[in-house]
């Protein structure tokens, strides 16, 4: 039995103040995208706490946005939740971006989930052309810029999906695959790791003090997924806080679907500021993780190694199950969805 897989009873709780400013939602998704003839990685990232929820648009090279769906809960005046912005790329020719938003109507079904479901849109426009687009309601934007028809471009991929998550002894999210979502939760306790997909156990570690890392094969809705998990802060820690008391230990997941290793861009914004505020409270037993450079850790160099190899496990692939990506992205190239679980004590 480890006592990294229990709350301690005896831990400061002197560090409510610090917890308050952590994210409630913190979710990033990654998209091979074109814009303006340049290949590149964008980034949206959003975010959700006791005092703001925002979202920031990151294309490495080209632009980096913040909009605000609201600045704060106590405002008195709130920032319109529809948008534009003209963007100008002088490094592109002086070619320029319009960015479309709109969250006026945005839907959300998990509670305090910083993304929405329905009922929103985001849109990158260049000459015309629309380069990138999320959301579901396409023709109120084509009504909206103006122009008589918007052009699209080839279709972007999401590649990836971060997601912090917080709590003591369960951690719970949502994963889309092929079209369907479907609830995963990870518990810990009692030196074991459970794995649940929508209520149903699909993978028990024991012994987690000798197995604090590894990867094993399951099968989620018929989509086989090599599943990476790395406990060792929780394991060497004892759950996260640090002799002044109220860290957070950090346990990193992967699932891994389809060819290829995982894309893992830069962290930025509200992403970067939660990775070197929570370690640096965890202090030097947070082990192998780099705030800035996510890559840094262990199990993600194992997933991107495995992913390049075709995966490690030596289970092989059944007639019966599909390797293709989640949330509608991946394709061949395959997807990857990346999990912090943050325990808080």
């Amino acid at each position: 039995m480890i006592q990294a897989c229990f709350s301690n009873p005896n831990a400061p709780s002197n560090t409510t103040t610090q917890q308050n400013q952590m994210p409630q939602s913190l979710i990033t998704c990654i998209y091979q995208t074109r814009i303006c003839n340049s290949q590149t990685h964008l980034t949206l990232t959003w975010s959700k706490s006791l005092f703001s929820h925002s979202l920031t648009i990151h294309a490495p090279d080209l632009f980096s946005i913040t909009l605000s769906l609201y600045p704060s809960t106590f405002s008195l005046f709130r920032t319109p939740k529809k948008g534009s912005k003209s963007i100008y790329l002088t490094h592109h020719h002086y070619q320029k971006i319009k960015l479309y938003w709109d969250f006026t109507r945005a839907e959300f079904t998990r509670p305090n989930s910083a993304e929405p479901d329905s009922a929103f849109y985001i849109a990158v426009v260049c000459n015309s052309r629309l380069e990138f687009f999320a959301g579901d309601l396409r023709d109120e934007l084509t009504r909206r810029a103006g122009l008589p028809v918007i052009r699209y471009s080839a279709e972007s991929t999401q590649l990836a999906r971060r997601e912090h998550v917080f709590g003591r002894r369960s951690y719970v999210t949502r994963a889309e695959f092929l079209g369907s979502k479907h609830e995963i939760e990870i518990e810990c306790g009692g030196g074991v790791l459970r794995v649940k997909v929508d209520g149903a156990i699909v993978l028990l570690v024991k012994r987690l003090g000798w197995k604090f890392r590894g990867n094993e094969r399951i099968v989620i809705g018929g989509v086989e997924v090599v599943f990476y998990w790395d406990v060792f802060n929780w394991v060497n820690n004892n759950g996260g806080p640090n002799k002044s008391g109220g860290g957070l230990g950090l346990g990193v997941f992967v699932f891994q679907v389809g060819d290829g290793g995982p894309t893992w861009p830069e962290m930025v914004g509200p992403e970067k500021r939660l990775m070197k505020k929570g370690l640096s409270a965890a202090g030097p037993a947070a082990g192998p993780l780099s705030p800035t450079s996510p890559s840094s850790s262990s199990v993600l160099q194992w997933a991107e190694e495995s992913g390049s190899e075709g995966g490690r496990s030596s289970s092989t692939s059944s007639s019966s199950t599909r390797s293709c990506g989640i949330g509608g992205g991946g394709g061949g190239g395959g997807f990857s969805f990346l999990l912090y679980a943050w325990k808080k004590e």
